[in-house]
């Protein structure tokens, strides 16, 4: 098994995709709501035209299926899963990326990878990516955003990482390209109209002693905020865990020990097994 890699727009536009793998669009009913208000008006209408003005702008239907997502993300995303048609801000942690591809490659999921050229295929397979289903794009070049735009016409699953700032009327085209073909969109950093945003803090790892060692288990805190919740919401998880998939924690673990560093790429040592 291994993961395809294309190093240019033009190659990834002949990357082909299972169409059975898409989510289909559903449509949309309203409950049947027969009253009137005071002026009238039919509310199952009014009901109706409110929420087809809603779809419209925030490109989704509200009741559409999601994409399936480990477990430990499932209070952590809007409808326990990732949603065709959007985006999502994420902090740039390889090991939240992998954790969020995992489950839907291995439900037989195409996801491509863009501008991540640290990103290895044997730290996806790891993290449970099924190889076969995986796209890596390590060196965009200036034009990331059109390459991101281009996998994500055949690709279910696409995550880039920004190499430079983008207009609005470019993100216009991609939120739009999304919604048209139903694909989800994982973003290493800030973007606008997300439907969720996952930040890391408090990371503590284990495996360490006296500084040195194997890196067997981070322990963080996941944040997630959504224009959907009130609050924002925290689940305390290793990621990675020993073998390489998260783990809700549901109290805090023993022997594990303070990092100096925020992330695992800034370590000045290689994690192992």
């Amino acid at each position: 098994m291994r993961a395809i890699v294309q190093d240019h727009a033009h190659a990834v536009g002949t990357t082909a995709a299972p169409d059975e793998h898409r989510s289909a669009p559903r449509d949309i009913s309203s409950r049947d709501i027969s009253s009137r208000d005071s002026g009238g008006r039919d509310i199952s209408s009014e009901v109706t035209r409110l929420r087809a003005q809603m779809e419209r702008a925030q490109g989704r239907s509200l009741d559409a299926p999601v994409l399936p997502t480990h477990p430990a993300f499932s209070s952590l995303l809007p409808g326990g899963g990732l949603r065709p048609g959007v985006a999502y801000s994420i902090a740039s942690s390889s090991s939240l990326l992998l954790a969020l591809l995992a489950q839907p490659s291995q439900a037989g999921i195409w996801c491509g990878v863009v501008g991540m050229p640290e990103l290895g295929a044997e730290a996806a397979e790891h993290a449970g990516i099924d190889l076969e289903r995986l796209v890596l794009i390590p060196e965009p070049g200036p034009r990331w955003l059109a390459v991101a735009s281009t996998v994500a016409e055949v690709l279910p699953v696409v995550a880039v990482r920004p190499s430079s700032r983008t207009t609005d009327g470019d993100r216009s085209r991609l939120a739009a390209r999304l919604r048209d073909r139903g694909a989800v969109l994982l973003v290493q950093g800030p973007w606008p109209q997300v439907e969720a945003t996952l930040e890391l803090s408090e990371p503590r790892w284990s495996g360490l002693e006296r500084g040195h060692g194997y890196v067997s288990g981070r322990e963080v805190t996941v944040t997630a905020r959504s224009r959907r919740w009130p609050t924002s919401r925290r689940e305390r998880m290793l990621l990675p865990g020993a073998d390489g998939q998260p783990m809700v924690l549901p109290g805090r673990q023993p022997g594990l020990r303070p990092a100096v560093h925020e992330t695992i790429e800034q370590l000045p040592i290689r994690a192992v097994g």
